[in-house]
């Protein structure tokens, strides 16, 4: 059985997420959700925030383990003989997320798989989500529960 790595920085993570990951998981089997440090990015939430919030969303789930991930992406994938999945909202995501899968073919042989985003979750991101945080707007139905338990604490401080 193939295991399906979704990796992200989860700055939140959000119900299109576990989507995505819910979908991985019925077609690979087994998935490996990797909390990631995203060079490019200030995140809103703290490393450890970030990964006991995923956490938390998938406690008890048998076919969904969460690790914290230190180096490449593309490294871990290979060690555990896997393959990416990638969610995409539209246009913009395919092509950012196209550059990235030649990059780790590239580097690590690594194969990337596109599942397309639901139509009901496709205009929801982190980035709007920590926008709404921002400007003490509702996120409940943009964040799992769980989640959100564990990210209260950080919220407050918005």
């Amino acid at each position: 059985m193939t295991t399906a790595i979704v990796s992200g920085t989860f700055d939140p993570i959000t119900v299109g997420h576990t989507d995505l990951i819910a979908r991985a998981a019925k077609i690979f089997g087994k998935v490996i959700v990797a909390v990631s440090q995203n060079t490019e990015k200030r995140n809103m939430f703290s490393e450890k925030t970030r990964f006991e919030s995923v956490k938390a969303v998938f406690e008890g789930e048998k076919n969904v383990k969460v690790v914290l991930l230190r180096g490449l992406l593309a490294e871990l994938v290979k060690k555990r003989n896997g393959v990416l999945v990638r969610g995409v909202r539209g246009t913009g995501d395919y092509d950012y997320e196209t550059d990235l899968a030649l990059i780790n073919a590239e580097l690590e042989g690594v194969e990337t798989v596109f599942i397309p985003a639901r139509p009901e979750y496709s205009f929801i991101s982190s980035t709007f989500v920590r926008d709404m945080v921002i400007y003490h707007r509702p996120i409940e139905k943009y964040v799992p529960e769980k989640a959100l338990k564990v990210l209260e604490h950080e919220i407050d401080n918005y």
